[in-house]
């Protein structure tokens, strides 16, 4: 087993070799940052310590974590509901189960975070830096993601009416959106999710649920859609090249397939 900074090193690494045009404001950010600096490695804080702030924090007094370097800490199954946590560094931090319902995690990072079974239904994760990180299981839903998931596992997560889709105010700070590249989302529920121009090339997405989906202008090239449901998900210019569309359930009621581009490029059922 490798150890868990050369993990991080090397999903860095891989990424920034993948990042596409529109991520150059990320693969800057990522270039010009020491990942292993004490700010990105160590903690300030115990958890005890957070707990403290924790306990005496209310809604009008939130416990202030922003910016705070928190790396490693195990903060499983913590309410953190009332926490500001805006630029944090969580970077391998252990969240299993935590609850972030709602909470603000703009910029932050929580690359190979652990996040398995956490809740952050309708949380904000604007530029926010995931990469590697576990959240199978985890509730998103109709959470705002801008986030970098590349190479992070979804699996069985729950993304219902969450937004992932590019954020086309924000041109000046480069093509804002879900990056989900070679990410895991297998069995996810993605039903009615903005998934609009959102990169999920080389997902595994077999067995989501898409039902309702907006996968319009999405990339999907190298994606696994096998198994997945699609009835009423849009796919207006989605690029599918090199996708494997097999055994997708309600293809008949999706909208605007017929005008994905690169479909002769995507594995599809043979014909009978």
């Amino acid at each position: 087993m490798r150890p868990a900074n050369s993990l991080v090193r090397i999903v860095v690494s891989a990424t920034l070799a993948l990042l596409p045009a529109s991520g150059a404001r990320t693969q800057g950010l990522l270039s010009h940052t020491d990942m292993q600096g004490p700010a990105m490695t160590q903690a300030e804080m115990t958890r005890d310590e957070v707990i403290a702030l924790l306990v005496v924090a209310t809604p009008e007094h939130p416990a202030d974590l922003a910016g705070k370097q928190l790396n490693g800490l195990d903060l499983s199954g913590l309410d953190l509901r009332h926490a500001r946590l805006r630029t944090a560094r969580l970077n391998k931090a252990r969240l299993m189960g935590a609850r972030l319902d709602g909470v603000v995690l703009d910029q932050a990072w929580l690359m190979g975070a652990d996040l398995s079974d956490a809740h952050l239904a309708g949380a904000s994760l604007f530029g926010t830096q995931m990469i590697g990180a576990r959240l199978d299981r985890a509730d998103l839903a109709g959470a705002r993601i801008t986030a970098n998931l590349t190479g992070a596992s979804l699996a069985g997560a729950r993304l219902a009416g969450a937004d992932l889709s590019a954020d086309m105010r924000n041109q000046s700070m480069g093509l804002m959106r879900g990056d989900l590249t070679s990410a895991n989302l297998a069995g996810a529920d993605l039903t009615g999710a903005n998934l609009g121009r959102t990169m999920l090339e080389y997902a595994d997405l077999s067995g989501a649920d898409l039902s309702r989906a907006n996968l319009t202008g999405a990339e999907l090239g190298g994606a696994n859609l096998t198994g997945a449901t699609v009835a009423g998900a849009t796919f207006i210019g989605a690029d599918v090249n090199s996708a494997r569309l097999l055994d997708m359930r309600g293809l008949d009621e999706a909208i605007g397939f017929d005008r994905v581009r690169n479909l002769d490029l995507a594995v599809r059922p043979a014909l009978r």
